[in-house]
């Protein structure tokens, strides 16, 4: 899909992660890091969540840094999709 009609589908989620599971036809597992203040000690936290996304062509490999959008549910844990991939792993 072009980025020009991604634009015009409305405000949705935009992230950067990690893929770190290529297993699958069509779908990655894609690991987005995030840091977080510790509200109470003022101590930054590491957190890391998973997604499942979908990638059509089977472009991205493990350990390639790439962008992904929210989208409609594409099956029972799918609800993102490959933007574009950002860096290549080596």
């Amino acid at each position: 899909m072009s980025e020009a009609a991604v634009k015009t589908r409305g405000n949705r989620k935009r992230v950067v992660g990690t893929v770190v599971s290529d297993k699958m036809d069509k779908t990655r597992v894609v690991e987005v890091v995030e840091h977080t203040m510790h509200p109470l000690y003022k101590k930054f936290v590491k957190r890391s969540t998973k997604y499942h996304m979908h990638d059509e062509k089977n472009e991205s490999k493990s350990g390639d840094t790439v962008q992904i959008i929210e989208t409609r549910p594409l099956s029972k844990l799918k609800r993102w999709r490959l933007v574009n991939i950002v860096t290549r792993a080596v």
